[in-house]
């Protein structure tokens, strides 16, 4: 029910603050390039509306999310057209297979490029080769979200590669005091942040430094192809690296700045909401100089 006895917005029974309201206002509005259930599933994960396995209150929240539009309160984008489920793993197909051996310094490879993942095809390649080739194999990205491949193209163009950059985590304290912002600056300007969530280089791929130069690639790039698909422009970017698996070395040679971990209780994967995950350290990128000030700006009267 969008409406408590009759006058207080709740959400499964929850009182809805007019800060969170304001918040679902400007995330309908700002991404009205999604579905219904697209902005449904960004609302539940970046207010952490989860039940008490993790997984995000979906349904409950577009049933919310309509209500408020038949209230007036919120506008959201038309019906879409039912589209093939991703939910299953994507199958191993020669496509994705182990290709041929590069070896060498980046600049026998120059120069880079990103290629967005756009054709449907293109689409099947690139989840394929996450949940091949990627240690935490491939998931459902909730919200707004750009997928890239990564491309050499000399002696000839071939993919090395795929990226993945899509809505940042709700809270983690550590970016949080890095960055300064207040409680009402960061309901606001959170969307100002992207993740970066999936970054795969094939395994049969060893360049020198190519991991680095395409993060410098990437930051050059994002934030216009994110302000033409969203109509935001980000001026940060994070990620999260688990100490387990990786030193987060490509990260400090693009000069992205480690600020802390994570608690161990929040997210382990920007597609899934998971309790009593490992800790992660937290990397962050400023995409201009006067990034933190503009996270902290207030919202403009």
């Amino acid at each position: 029910m969008a409406r408590d006895s009759g006058t207080l917005l709740s959400f499964c029974g929850q009182p809805l603050t007019v800060e969170e309201l304001l918040f679902i206002q400007s995330i309908a509005e700002d991404f009205s390039s999604l579905g219904r259930t697209e902005i449904a599933n960004t609302v539940c994960e970046l207010l952490q509306w989860v039940r008490p396995t993790g997984k995000l209150k979906t349904v409950e929240c577009r049933a919310f999310l309509e209500s408020l539009q038949n209230d007036g309160l919120i506008r959201l984008p038309a019906l879409r057209p039912q589209r093939r489920s991703e939910r299953s793993a994507p199958p191993a197909t020669p496509l994705g297979a182990v290709g041929v051996p590069l070896e060498g310094s980046i600049e026998e490879f120059q120069p880079l490029e990103l290629e967005p993942v756009s054709s449907p095809g293109d689409q099947t390649l690139w989840r394929e080769w996450m949940q091949r080739y990627h240690y935490l194999g491939y998931r459902i990205p909730f919200g707004a979200h750009l997928r890239y491949f990564l491309r050499v193209m000399a002696p000839r163009p071939i993919r090395v590669g795929a990226l993945q950059f899509s809505s940042p985590a709700w809270r983690m304290a550590a970016r949080e005091r890095w960055i300064g912002w207040s409680e009402s600056a960061r309901r606001h300007n959170l969307q100002r942040v992207v993740c970066n969530s999936r970054f795969l280089i094939l395994p049969w791929v060893h360049i020198r430094n190519l991991a680095s130069s395409i993060l410098a690639l990437a930051a050059r790039r994002l934030p216009d192809d994110w302000q033409a698909c969203y109509r935001i422009r980000p001026v940060l970017l994070e990620t999260l690296v688990d100490p387990a698996h990786f030193a987060g070395t490509c990260y400090r040679a693009a000069n992205w700045i480690e600020v802390g971990r994570t608690t161990g209780r929040g997210r382990q994967d920007r597609a899934h909401c998971r309790h009593n995950v490992s800790p992660k350290t937290i990397f962050l990128y400023p995409l201009s100089a006067d990034a933190r000030s503009c996270l902290c700006a207030d919202v403009a009267s």
